[in-house]
Protein backbone atom coordinates (compact mmCIF):
# COMPACT_ATOMS: atom_id res chain seq x y z
CA UNK A 1 0.00 0.00 0.00
CA UNK A 2 2.51 2.44 0.34
CA UNK A 3 3.00 4.72 -2.06
CA UNK A 4 -0.31 4.12 -3.91
CA UNK A 5 -3.89 3.68 -3.45
CA UNK A 6 -6.07 0.02 -2.64
CA UNK A 7 -9.24 -0.31 -3.06
CA UNK A 8 -10.99 -0.74 0.33
CA UNK A 9 -14.65 -2.85 0.55
CA UNK A 10 -17.14 -0.27 0.31
CA UNK A 11 -16.36 1.28 -2.62
CA UNK A 12 -13.35 3.43 -0.88
CA UNK A 13 -9.36 3.36 -0.91
CA UNK A 14 -6.34 3.72 1.19
CA UNK A 15 -2.97 4.61 0.86
CA UNK A 16 0.20 4.93 3.48
CA UNK A 17 1.29 8.29 3.19
CA UNK A 18 4.34 9.28 5.50
CA UNK A 19 4.93 12.55 7.26
CA UNK A 20 6.35 14.50 4.55
CA UNK A 21 3.79 13.35 1.89
CA UNK A 22 1.34 14.54 4.35
CA UNK A 23 2.77 18.11 4.42
CA UNK A 24 3.76 18.27 0.71
CA UNK A 25 -0.23 17.65 -0.30
CA UNK A 26 -1.46 19.82 2.02
CA UNK A 27 0.54 22.52 1.33
CA UNK A 28 -0.08 21.97 -2.27
CA UNK A 29 -4.23 21.97 -1.84
CA UNK A 30 -3.81 25.02 0.46
CA UNK A 31 -2.17 26.80 -2.28
CA UNK A 32 -4.83 25.33 -4.79
CA UNK A 33 -7.17 26.49 -2.49
CA UNK A 34 -5.40 29.69 -2.73
CA UNK A 35 -5.48 30.41 -6.52
CA UNK A 36 -9.31 29.64 -6.92
CA UNK A 37 -9.93 32.00 -4.69
CA UNK A 38 -12.56 32.40 -1.72
CA UNK A 39 -16.41 31.41 -2.61
CA UNK A 40 -18.59 34.29 -2.58
CA UNK A 41 -20.60 34.04 0.33
CA UNK A 42 -23.74 36.01 0.78
CA UNK A 43 -23.53 39.03 2.82
CA UNK A 44 -25.70 39.19 6.05
CA UNK A 45 -29.05 40.00 4.85
CA UNK A 46 -28.36 39.25 1.68
CA UNK A 47 -30.87 36.76 -0.23
CA UNK A 48 -29.34 33.66 -0.40
CA UNK A 49 -31.66 32.84 -3.68
CA UNK A 50 -30.54 35.83 -5.25
CA UNK A 51 -26.36 34.10 -4.94
CA UNK A 52 -27.22 31.36 -6.80
CA UNK A 53 -27.88 32.78 -9.57
CA UNK A 54 -25.39 35.57 -9.23
CA UNK A 55 -23.64 35.84 -12.94
CA UNK A 56 -20.14 34.94 -13.19
CA UNK A 57 -17.15 36.15 -15.00
CA UNK A 58 -17.64 36.31 -19.13
CA UNK A 59 -13.81 36.87 -19.84
CA UNK A 60 -11.30 33.48 -19.33
CA UNK A 61 -8.64 33.80 -16.85
CA UNK A 62 -5.06 35.15 -17.38
CA UNK A 63 -3.24 33.25 -15.34
CA UNK A 64 -2.41 29.90 -17.13
CA UNK A 65 -3.15 27.56 -14.26
CA UNK A 66 -6.63 28.86 -13.72
CA UNK A 67 -7.11 29.05 -17.50
CA UNK A 68 -6.89 25.18 -17.16
CA UNK A 69 -8.98 24.79 -14.36
CA UNK A 70 -11.49 26.90 -16.06
CA UNK A 71 -11.19 26.65 -19.61
CA UNK A 72 -12.92 27.78 -22.58
CA UNK A 73 -16.14 25.57 -23.48
CA UNK A 74 -16.34 26.06 -27.23
CA UNK A 75 -12.81 27.51 -28.18
CA UNK A 76 -12.29 31.12 -29.50
CA UNK A 77 -11.53 30.32 -33.05
CA UNK A 78 -14.21 32.65 -34.76
CA UNK A 79 -16.41 35.32 -32.68
CA UNK A 80 -19.75 33.02 -32.53
CA UNK A 81 -17.18 30.62 -30.60
CA UNK A 82 -16.12 33.11 -28.75
CA UNK A 83 -19.26 34.59 -27.59
CA UNK A 84 -20.41 31.04 -27.01
CA UNK A 85 -17.74 30.41 -24.73
CA UNK A 86 -18.37 33.90 -22.43
CA UNK A 87 -22.01 32.85 -22.17
CA UNK A 88 -21.53 29.39 -20.80
CA UNK A 89 -18.45 31.07 -18.52
CA UNK A 90 -20.78 33.55 -17.39
CA UNK A 91 -23.59 30.97 -15.81
CA UNK A 92 -21.27 27.93 -15.18
CA UNK A 93 -17.66 28.77 -13.88
CA UNK A 94 -19.12 30.29 -10.27
CA UNK A 95 -20.23 26.54 -9.92
CA UNK A 96 -17.62 24.97 -10.89
CA UNK A 97 -15.08 27.22 -8.78
CA UNK A 98 -17.24 25.99 -6.11
CA UNK A 99 -17.40 22.54 -6.24
CA UNK A 100 -13.52 22.69 -6.72
CA UNK A 101 -12.89 24.85 -3.86
CA UNK A 102 -15.73 21.84 -2.02
CA UNK A 103 -13.40 19.44 -3.13
CA UNK A 104 -10.40 20.91 -2.06
CA UNK A 105 -11.39 21.78 0.91
CA UNK A 106 -12.33 17.65 1.75
CA UNK A 107 -9.05 16.78 0.79
CA UNK A 108 -7.78 18.98 3.82
CA UNK A 109 -10.16 17.97 6.58
CA UNK A 110 -9.22 14.04 5.81
CA UNK A 111 -5.87 14.71 5.61
CA UNK A 112 -6.17 17.12 8.91
CA UNK A 113 -8.34 14.18 10.20
CA UNK A 114 -5.39 11.47 9.70
CA UNK A 115 -4.00 9.52 12.96
CA UNK A 116 -0.45 9.61 12.76
CA UNK A 117 1.23 6.37 13.48
CA UNK A 118 4.31 5.64 15.51
CA UNK A 119 7.00 6.71 12.62
CA UNK A 120 4.70 10.21 11.88
CA UNK A 121 2.98 8.88 8.74
CA UNK A 122 -0.15 7.48 8.86
CA UNK A 123 -2.68 5.17 6.59
CA UNK A 124 -5.02 7.35 4.87
CA UNK A 125 -8.69 5.43 4.47
CA UNK A 126 -10.93 7.28 2.27
CA UNK A 127 -14.72 6.35 1.47
CA UNK A 128 -16.41 6.39 -2.05
CA UNK A 129 -17.36 9.86 -1.77
CA UNK A 130 -14.11 10.66 -0.43
CA UNK A 131 -12.29 9.29 -3.14
CA UNK A 132 -14.41 11.47 -5.97
CA UNK A 133 -13.19 14.42 -4.24
CA UNK A 134 -9.49 13.54 -4.08
CA UNK A 135 -9.73 12.33 -7.24
CA UNK A 136 -11.32 16.27 -8.41
CA UNK A 137 -8.05 18.11 -6.00
CA UNK A 138 -5.26 15.37 -7.76
CA UNK A 139 -6.71 16.16 -11.43
CA UNK A 140 -6.69 19.80 -10.81
CA UNK A 141 -2.99 19.96 -8.81
CA UNK A 142 -1.43 18.05 -11.70
CA UNK A 143 -3.88 20.71 -14.18
CA UNK A 144 -2.15 23.26 -12.21
CA UNK A 145 1.76 22.13 -11.95
CA UNK A 146 1.41 21.23 -15.55
CA UNK A 147 0.50 24.45 -16.54
CA UNK A 148 3.13 25.99 -14.41
CA UNK A 149 5.39 23.37 -16.04
CA UNK A 150 4.28 24.56 -19.32
CA UNK A 151 3.50 21.00 -20.06
CA UNK A 152 0.39 20.15 -22.55
CA UNK A 153 -1.93 17.80 -24.13
CA UNK A 154 0.04 18.82 -27.50
CA UNK A 155 3.45 17.49 -26.31
CA UNK A 156 3.12 13.62 -26.18
CA UNK A 157 6.59 12.67 -25.14
CA UNK A 158 6.95 15.69 -23.23
CA UNK A 159 6.46 13.71 -19.60
CA UNK A 160 9.06 11.54 -20.74
CA UNK A 161 11.88 14.16 -21.02
CA UNK A 162 10.67 15.55 -17.14
CA UNK A 163 12.11 12.19 -15.85
CA UNK A 164 15.53 13.26 -17.35
CA UNK A 165 15.72 17.15 -15.34
CA UNK A 166 19.04 17.49 -14.22
CA UNK A 167 19.11 17.77 -10.08
CA UNK A 168 20.46 21.32 -10.91
CA UNK A 169 17.04 22.61 -12.82
CA UNK A 170 15.14 24.74 -10.34
CA UNK A 171 11.91 22.79 -12.12
CA UNK A 172 12.81 19.61 -10.70
CA UNK A 173 10.68 19.79 -7.24
CA UNK A 174 7.93 20.85 -9.06
CA UNK A 175 8.22 18.05 -10.97
CA UNK A 176 8.75 15.48 -8.91
CA UNK A 177 6.15 16.24 -7.39
CA UNK A 178 3.58 16.28 -10.64
CA UNK A 179 4.80 12.96 -11.36
CA UNK A 180 4.04 11.84 -7.99
CA UNK A 181 0.86 13.11 -8.19
CA UNK A 182 0.25 11.30 -11.09
CA UNK A 183 0.83 8.06 -9.85
CA UNK A 184 -1.26 8.62 -7.22
CA UNK A 185 -3.94 9.63 -9.18
CA UNK A 186 -3.65 6.51 -11.42
CA UNK A 187 -3.64 4.26 -8.71
CA UNK A 188 -6.77 6.32 -7.51
CA UNK A 189 -8.59 5.46 -10.59
CA UNK A 190 -7.36 1.84 -10.59
CA UNK A 191 -9.43 1.64 -7.08
CA UNK A 192 -12.11 2.80 -8.73
CA UNK A 193 -12.52 0.75 -11.92
CA UNK A 194 -14.91 -2.63 -11.48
Amino acid sequence: MAGHFEATPGGGAAVALDEVEIAILRSLVVQLLELIGPGDEPAEGEDPLAALFAEGPSEPPTDPALARLFPEAYGDEDDELRAASAEFRRFTENDLRTRKRDEALAVVRTLDGLAPAGDGGAVLRLTAEECRSWLGTLNDLRLTIGARLEVSDEDGGEEGSLYRLPDSDPRKPMVMAYLWLGALQETLIETLMP
